[in-house]
């Protein structure tokens, strides 16, 4: 991924939903102007949900997501409605496509029970989502049926926000696209990565380790995007390797106003920086940017209560190739072992895999989230919560072992003064 991309957990998710043949790929297709997602009339066509990056105006960056259909039937038609159902764990604005050929003969008894079953869900998680009647080109005189099948459709679905359009013949499709752009969630309280923190011209030293887990050729997604934070709040940006620090600090001529050092070399980093000097990592800015930093504080203070038998999940946001010496499956559990002295075992979940109950867990670690959008990950910190299991990240809980974590608490204002309470 180059510094001008914009990364996935950044982008806006828009997911599609509806029965089968509702002409969910189509309208995606017709939406990005790509052939995006296969299309045929036979009922199924889409197993998994689909994922395309893409530049979508008047929205900017986003993430257009084909779901298999709602209605899907036996065991493997299950599985692929429970896929579709995780979706929304991660969708900032929902598409709801019902096929207009369906409900134009308005006389007819209506059924909207799959419709009305994932409103009900997107209601719940706040998400803003649209109705769309999709096909108008297959009824006969469309025009003079559709403000009444519309206004059938709003009284059937509790006043949904509806609209029709034809994703064969590319009608009103620039309208939705409109109409989509008005619905982008406003967030509360959106952190940046880096940025808020910095003046124009302020000095910040990134410690980036090259080893054998550092990939050939690039840098990790979080050292790209705080990189490219810095630049962007006209910040100057020096990056150094773990071993060369003091050197690095000794010739810069100023004081740097942070240095910010990968997880897995915090104590030596924070060995090395002047203690006038703020510290912190990647890991924890991440912590605050996607997810809520203060709770992840909490969780990791549950150190102190785990006990023999206790298990442990270690929870990543992507899928990757592990290293003999992994972050999330070696390192980490090996430090909590010596840390606490105590018989833990660990389990570990990937990618979309995040289990639903969390209740065998004595606590959770999870990874930066830097491939998840933030409202995926505020609902894992959610779902952590609502069943009382502590849950953490990696760079807090390495500074929190390595008893370094207020200090790299000090970059924000309020939070470490949680360690003293």
């Amino acid at each position: 991924m180059g510094l001008n991309d914009t990364p996935k957990g950044e982008r806006i998710h828009i997911a599609i939903f509806g029965k089968r043949n509702a002409g969910k790929s189509s309208l995606i297709n017709s939406v990005t102007g790509q052939e995006l997602a296969i299309v045929s009339d036979v009922l199924g066509t889409t197993t998994d949900p689909v994922y395309k990056a893409m530049e979508l105006l008047p929205l900017g960056p986003v993430m257009m997501i084909d779901t298999p259909g709602l209605d899907d039937e036996g065991d493997l038609g299950e599985l692929r409605v429970k896929k579709a159902m995780m979706v929304l764990n991660k969708t900032d604005i929902a598409v709801i496509v019902i096929d207009v050929k369906e409900i134009a003969a308005v006389q007819e008894k209506l059924d909207f029970q799959f419709e009305r079953k994932i409103i009900s869900i997107i209601e719940a998680k706040k998400i803003p989502y649209l109705v769309v009647l999709n096909k108008t080109d297959t009824v006969e005189n469309w025009e003079s049926k559709e403000q009444e099948v519309i206004q059938v459709v709003k009284s059937e679905l509790n006043g949904a926000n509806c609209m029709a359009v034809s994703a064969s013949a590319n009608k009103n499709i620039r309208e939705l696209k409109e109409l989509l752009g008005r619905l982008v969630p406003e967030e509360e309280e959106k952190f940046q990565i880096v940025g808020d923190l910095l003046q124009p011209s302020d000095l910040v030293v990134l410690v980036v380790p090259i080893d054998k887990a550092a990939p050939k050729g690039r840098l990790i997604l979080p050292q790209q995007q705080t990189i490219r934070d810095i630049l962007e709040s006209d910040a100057i940006a020096v990056v150094t390797k773990e071993y060369e620090l003091r050197e690095t600090l000794e010739s810069l001529g100023r004081k740097p106003k942070l240095v910010i050092t990968d997880s897995q070399v915090f104590a030596k980093v924070s060995a090395d920086t002047p203690r006038d000097i703020l510290l912190t990592s990647f890991s924890i800015l991440f912590a605050r940017h996607k997810g809520d930093l203060e709770e992840q504080v909490k969780g990791a203070m549950a150190v102190e209560r785990l006990k023999d038998g206790d298990i442990v999940l270690m929870a990543e946001g992507c899928t990757h190739h592990r290293q003999c010496d992994d972050i999330g499956t070696v390192k980490i559990p090996r430090w909590l072992l010596q840390n606490t002295g105590k018989k833990l075992s660990f389990e570990t979940s990937s990618g979309m895999d995040f289990p639903e109950d969390l209740s065998k867990y004595a606590m959770i670690v999870h990874c930066g989230g830097c491939t998840l959008n933030r409202r995926e990950m505020q609902f894992r910190l959610k779902q952590a919560v609502d069943q009382e299991i502590p849950i953490v990240n990696y760079g807090v809980l390495i500074a929190y072992m390595q008893g370094i974590l207020k200090r790299s608490l000090e970059p924000f204002p309020g939070i470490h003064f949680l360690l003293e309470e």
